[in-house]
């Protein structure tokens, strides 16, 4: 899921300046930015329909012999093996874009995600197959990380390349706009199934109905998508930019100092990507007697919200610079967390603000969060190091988040959720203050 972009920085990788700007044939920003929304959309959309299972579905289907504190910590544990799994994935089907080219790499990570959401949809529960379906359930997940890591299709650093100069942040966003639309059909869908169903039948046969549209989602976006990326144009482009796989081993050694600094420089952000979407609906799920249908109609209300700041990053960003607007905004997200557990304590009207406050402030750190720094990798090892770049930022900042804030907060208290919010954004701080010496330096 998502995405990473990259920042061109002083490089003089503006527009094509041979480029026939009344050539038909050429392939406008708009067209890429066009297939970054849907392709970031649809990621996003299967992303946040198991994300809210695990809350809603997975501790009484899969984990019924467990309380359900420990059932939705066991579920958490199974969602973070998608993030583990992503950076393999990556890996992977690098090679097979090499062996077999760009339309079979793509083609074959989104049927296997497709195929992966679905098979979810016709899982025997625990009751019926045992231990055998939570193993299922497992090599499921896993093969959704795979299956994301594999769709990586080179757009988004195509999208900040070719974008004009003053306009970078303003492009760099529009994949990010992705998450609060994929969040919000996600949430839309629950809420209604919850709304409209009992409980029995619910957790009987409703929830799959969410995880059948991601399928569905997967197919359109997948012919959308290849629709551009199978062009003599798109790979004119990519061939003009260096924009090719390159082997992960000599990445590593090469580039290895800038792939742990692009990961670590958004940690605030997606650090507070799943404690005002995910950790939320568990707390209340665990904790509250709140209507679970009404707290998402909310959460879409602060994904809106979201939006509306990820569009304002863009005009921050290319006012005042990526990375000083990823630094300011780490600093709000430290103070931000030092009102978690008086918001979250505080009933309905508390944990209301939290959400749009916290999406709000989600919107406009997230808008800039891929790849703000990724523009000191070497030129031949953009494509490959950006996508592993986004794998590891999601698992270092990501991946274990739900598991840890719930954790924290069930055996030690909200405090801890705080805690953790501050530690990513001491990380972040950190990761651009040592970017920003190593330039110096450099």
């Amino acid at each position: 899921m998502t995405s990473s972009y990259v920042y061109a920085g002083n490089d003089s990788v503006g527009v094509n300046p041979g480029r026939n700007e009344h050539d038909d044939t050429s392939i406008a920003p708009g067209e890429i930015a066009t297939g970054v929304v849907i392709g970031r959309a649809s990621e996003y959309f299967d992303f946040f329909v198991y994300a809210i299972a695990s809350v809603l579905v997975f501790p009484s289907v899969f984990f019924p012999f467990e309380q359900k504190l420990e059932g939705t910590l066991y579920a958490f544990l199974v969602f973070s093996f998608a993030f583990i799994a992503r950076p393999f994935g990556t890996v992977a089907f690098m090679a097979i874009q090499r062996h077999f080219g760009r339309e079979a790499k793509l083609t074959t990570a989104l049927f296997l995600l497709g195929l992966s959401t679905a098979g979810i949809a016709f899982l025997p529960t625990y009751e019926h197959l045992g231990f055998t379906a939570i193993v299922l359930l497992s090599l499921l997940r896993i093969g959704q990380g795979i299956a994301l890591g594999g769709s990586w299709d080179g757009l988004p650093s195509l999208l900040a390349l070719n974008a004009p100069e003053s306009k970078r942040g303003w492009y760099a966003m529009l994949g990010q706009l992705g998450a609060p639309l994929g969040f919000s059909i996600a949430a839309g869908l629950f809420a209604f199934l919850l709304a409209n169903l009992s409980s029995t039948d619910f957790l009987e046969w409703g929830w799959r109905y969410p995880f059948y549209v991601a399928f569905a989602i997967n197919v359109v976006a997948l012919f959308a998508r290849l629709r551009l990326v199978s062009t003599n144009e798109y790979a004119r482009l990519l061939e003009e930019r260096e924009l090719q796989p390159t082997d992960v081993t000599e990445l590593i050694r090469s580039q290895g100092r800038n792939v742990l600094i692009g990961a670590l420089a958004a940690l605030a952000s997606y650090a507070l990507f799943h404690v005002v979407t995910v950790f939320p609906l568990s707390w209340i799920s665990l904790y509250s007697e709140r209507s679970m249908s009404e707290f998402l109609v909310i959460q879409i209300v602060g994904a809106a919200i979201a939006a509306v700041g990820i569009v304002v990053s863009g005009l921050i960003a290319d006012r005042f610079g990526r990375r000083t607007t990823l630094g300011v905004l780490a600093c709000f997200v430290a103070v931000f967390s030092g009102f978690v557990p008086l918001m979250m304590d505080g009933g309905d009207f508390g944990q209301t603000v939290f959400i749009l406050l916290g999406f709000a402030l989600l919107g406009l750190s997230y808008g800039q969060a891929a790849g703000a720094v990724t523009a000191n990798f070497q030129t031949r090892f953009r494509y490959t190091g950006a996508a592993l770049t986004s794998d590891l930022a999601w698992l270092a900042g990501a991946g274990f988040a739900p598991l840890v804030a719930l954790g924290l907060s069930a055996h030690f208290g909200l405090a801890y959720v705080s805690l953790y919010l501050l530690s990513g954004a001491a990380g972040s701080l950190a990761a651009l203050s040592l970017n920003r010496a190593l330039e110096i330096r450099d």
